[in-house]
């Protein structure tokens, strides 16, 4: 262990995993090392008895749930928008070789105590039980200048310029009513609060776009696609990556303490006894405490199901927005689905997620409106993690710290971090001008 390297990469979570993929393919040489016997850290994927583990102890699951090796339980279940960013990373990696996706069957949004489909396009505006025969065409309207807006192309702007005007001054041309802005800001543009709308509207169309496109690639319900067998693949494909590179991998490493010099610059990695010499410092904030901050928990519910969430049309895969105003929150809430037909669970069984930002101590009583429209649950689990973001400077000590992962059911906020870091660690944008084509979702 006693040679250099560019860059010690400390944890296997997904994050730290995509990074030191993409500077392994830079041509850094990357040592990546985990406390753990088992990749994936926090974003780990959990058998049934693995899962009974963690939350249970020495309880051992009931037989009627089936075969334990047959659930891949993911700690951070997330969805992929099909053009989105983290897609955009595999391709341009090539980690899509080692991956098989499956499109997601919907993608929905709470509204008045029912669930309704997301309307996404001009076309489904019109069809959409969400809104008025007035309101359909108002949101029709606003959904056709999103569509045709195009940054290079100053006729589709329709004389508003998108890095002065806010989404909300936006939306007010179009006199959208608050519980349209409601579900386009939420679950289109997937903001997770309200206070996009008074930020330019730029990002929120671009993000409205992104949704729209990707809806549009795979003719399926959603925009989102999912890795069969979870995302426990994840970290597994990137790590492959990273070794195809040059990369080391050493997982149950214990303690992996940091080391310093004498002006408080990381210079290696010491475990064991051995210590590994570095420039550079990539971790999650577990493996340097007292350089982040904590910022928030994640309040969350797991539940083992017989049957889909009611109300989205037999989804065996779906994902639900229960935007904040729907709740009286600060924040949003997501309900999150996924079955047998992702290779997660046994025939016939179905996990679901019910996250948010916790806004209280107590996450039955806070995510109870969630889990009241999962239905018959076979059997739930709570949980609560404390969120940190870094507080270091990076040109002082050389450590690049990612932050824990939010209560979102999609992927953008965790791309935007690693796309972030990449930057800081290089110096550089990584270039995600991509073949879309490349990445393609398994049919049925």
């Amino acid at each position: 262990m006693d040679e250099e390297y560019d860059v010690i990469v400390l944890g296997t979570g997904l994050k730290e995993c995509i990074l030191s993929g993409l500077l392994s393919v830079d041509g850094l040489k990357v040592l990546h090392m985990d406390r753990n016997d088992y990749y994936g850290g926090e974003s780990t994927s959990l058998n049934l008895n693995q899962l009974w583990k963690h939350f249970r102890g020495d309880d051992k699951p009931p037989e009627q749930l089936g075969t334990s090796r047959e659930y891949n339980v993911d700690m951070i279940p997330k969805f992929m928008m099909a053009n989105g960013g983290l897609v955009r990373v595999l391709i341009h990696t090539d980690v899509t070789k080692y991956l098989n996706f499956k499109a997601v069957d919907g993608s929905f949004v709470y509204n008045k105590g029912k669930i309704y489909k997301v309307p996404a396009t001009d076309v489904e505006a019109l069809k959409s039980p969400l809104m008025g025969l007035f309101e359909k065409r108002r949101a029709r309207k606003f959904f056709i200048y999103v569509q045709d807006y195009e940054d290079n192309d100053p006729k589709s702007h329709e004389g508003l310029d998108l890095n002065k005007v806010t989404a909300r001054e936006l939306i007010s041309k179009y006199g959208l009513e608050d519980d349209t802005i409601d579900f386009i800001g939420h679950a289109l543009a997937l903001h997770s609060d309200d206070s996009y709308l008074d930020q330019p509207a730029l990002n929120f169309v671009k993000r409205m776009k992104l949704y729209a496109e990707s809806l549009a690639r795979f003719q399926g319900g959603s925009p989102y696609i999912y890795p069969l067998y979870g995302l426990g693949e994840l970290p597994q494909a990137f790590a492959r990556l990273s070794a195809v590179y040059g990369g080391t991998y050493m997982l149950n490493k214990p303690e992996c303490k940091v080391e310093f010099d004498g002006d408080g610059k990381a210079i290696g990695v010491t475990s064991e006894g051995e210590t590994a010499k570095c420039k550079k410092v990539v971790c999650d904030p577990s493996y340097l405490p007292d350089k982040v901050k904590k910022v928030g928990k994640v309040a969350r519910a797991i539940c083992v199901m017989s049957h889909p969430i009611p109300d989205t049309n037999d989804s065996h895969s779906a994902q639900v927005i229960l935007p904040q105003k729907q709740l009286g929150r600060k924040s949003d809430m997501y309900l999150f689905c996924c079955s047998y037909a992702h290779n997660v669970a046994p025939k016939g069984k179905y996990i679901a997620f019910v996250s948010a930002e916790a806004e209280t101590d107590n996450p039955e009583t806070e995510l109870k409106p969630g889990v009241d429209l999962l239905g018959t649950i076979d059997e739930i689990f709570y949980d609560t993690y404390d969120r940190y973001v870094p507080n270091n400077s990076h040109a002082a000590d050389s450590c690049f710290i990612s932050a824990s992962y939010d209560p979102t059911t999609h992927f953008e906020t965790t791309v935007n971090d690693v796309l972030h870091m990449y930057t800081m660690i290089t110096g550089k944008a990584l270039d995600l001008s991509v073949d879309l084509s490349a990445a393609s979702a398994a049919e049925e």
